[in-house]
């Protein structure tokens, strides 16, 4: 999860993918690399099973422990810091996909522009292609805005690939970091107070990491 500006989604992305993931039977290793620790957070509130999180991974320790925890029916997660840094760099040099979230926003595009650049200069530095995707994240459920169907079409026109569905602004997906664990857990415990719909939020971040799913094969 890569983008230079601050509440884009980038821990809320990296957090449904891990939990669906492994609930899809993989196992998920989750590298918490923002300062800002909301995965760190997130984990101390109890993991699902199939979970594993490791933080303070810094530039010297990022390929290794990507290596490390890489292999067959294995997924690596990696929340990064919102700056161009060598540890961004190395572990886009790891990738097999870099998602680049951002909202519907004129101004999140541009920042998140920032991203797929320095993507584009890791691959001319490796001499081979990283893939790479944008997600649109905090969208509306109820019907998509035209700042949103203009900025969908001028990504598609620069030759990006947009991820489908978008993360839709749910209630569910911010109070995963308050309760952790997953929104099946959130479903089934009713002592979980949430405002939103749950079951709405697992339907959008199951076919938002099946979408993923198909970029990774």
């Amino acid at each position: 999860m890569a983008s230079p500006k601050g509440g884009v989604g980038k821990s809320t992305c990296a957090v449904v993918l891990a939990t669906e993931f492994a609930r899809m039977g993989a196992d998920v290793t989750v590298l918490d690399c923002d300062p800002n620790k909301s995965l760190s957070r997130w984990a101390s509130h109890g993991l699902p099973k199939g979970v594993t999180i490791h933080g303070d991974i810094g530039r010297a320790e990022i390929v290794p422990t990507i290596k490390a925890a890489d292999g067959d029916g294995k997924i690596v997660i990696v929340d990064l810091e919102g700056v161009a840094s060598q540890l961004v760099s190395r572990a886009i040099s790891q990738a097999d996909l870099v998602i680049v979230p951002m909202q519907p926003t004129a101004l999140d595009a541009e920042i998140g522009s920032e991203a797929l650049a320095l993507v584009l200069e890791e691959e001319e530095a490796l001499g081979r292609s990283i893939r790479h995707a944008v997600v649109l994240t905090k969208t509306s459920a109820a019907v998509k805005s035209r700042v949103q169907k203009e900025l969908e079409e001028q990504l598609r026109g620069a030759g990006l690939d947009l991820i489908e569905p978008s993360l839709v602004a749910r209630a569910a997906f911010s109070e995963l970091f308050a309760y952790g664990s997953d929104l099946t857990a959130m479903m089934k415990d009713p002592e979980m107070v949430t405002g939103g719909k749950v079951d709405k939020a697992l339907e959008n971040a199951q076919k938002f990491t099946e979408a993923v799913y198909e970029r990774l094969k």
